[in-house]
């Protein structure tokens, strides 16, 4: 067995139950293929697996990246900054995201199409520009930005608590060297940071996946949504979420498996 898992180390970081799951996924896998039935749904909801996936992958960079500023400014030296970020990340992280979603949808959206008009009001009664209307922010464009705003405030969490795991002496010592402050964040702490926290940031991924399947909330064509309908449409409920379940697992335990390689990698570099 040691010879095999040394033959095998991938196979050795796979745990049991995730080897269980994966059993009966291909069991489950193959009784759908054979069934004719099963194959006409698989046509008709992997349509939606692009917009599940495209919706992820944007939000979840676009959270990335307003999460690592709030997480930056959550260890600010600057008590006002500091406490901005505390805020938002606070209210944001006690609020479902559900209701965020339908806030974003039909509150956020109309008043930012408001503010829009009121501010370019001037180059539309010119006739440089033509009025916004709210039908030309599509529901996805609302959904990518309620994911990227909820999960922003987690992910700031991630980074704070990976930027204060680097001990303060790096700084002091990159500072005492000639750098400035911003330079020292930039080319000592952050990288070894990020290092720290991208199995918890993979993770939040998968726990994006899984949320995606609210923006089936607003109409939004993912595999949800499409499930949702074929279903009403056919009254094949039992067989229709079978597949809806087995794509959306399909993409959680491949990226679960692939969080455990990178950490297993990561904790074999150090």
């Amino acid at each position: 067995m040691k010879a095999a898992h040394r033959r095998f180390p991938l196979f050795s970081s796979i745990p049991s139950w995730l080897l269980a799951a994966l059993f009966f996924g291909c069991i489950a896998t193959w009784h759908m293929v054979r069934s004719e039935s099963y194959g006409v749904i698989f046509s008709a909801l992997t349509r939606g697996l692009y917009t599940t996936l495209y919706v992820s992958l944007i939000a979840y960079a676009a959270a990335t990246a307003l999460g690592l500023l709030f997480g930056l400014m959550r260890i600010s030296s600057n008590r006002v900054i500091r406490e901005v970020a505390t805020f938002y990340i606070e209210i944001v992280r006690g609020i479902p995201m559900l209701i965020i979603l339908y806030y974003i949808a039909f509150v956020g959206a109309p008043s930012l199409v408001k503010g829009l008009n009121w501010v370019a009001s001037p180059l539309i009664e010119a006739g440089l520009f033509d009025k916004i209307s709210v039908r030309d922010i599509s529901f996805v464009v609302r959904a990518i930005l309620a994911l990227t705003l909820g999960y922003s405030a987690f992910i700031a969490e991630i980074f704070r608590a990976g930027i204060e795991s680097i001990p303060s002496g790096q700084m002091e010592a990159a500072i005492a060297s000639g750098m400035s402050r911003r330079q020292a964040m930039q080319h000592v702490i952050l990288p070894q940071a990020i290092r720290t926290v991208l199995p918890p940031l993979a993770n939040d991924f998968v726990a994006m996946i899984k949320d995606s399947a609210l923006v089936s909330a607003l109409g939004v064509q993912d595999i949800t949504q499409l499930g949702k309908v074929y279903s009403a449409s056919t009254f094949q409920f039992f067989e229709t979420y079978n597949v809806v379940a087995l794509l959306y697992l399909a993409l959680t335990l491949s990226l679960t498996l692939g969080v455990r390689v990178l950490e297993k990698r990561l904790d074999t570099s150090r």
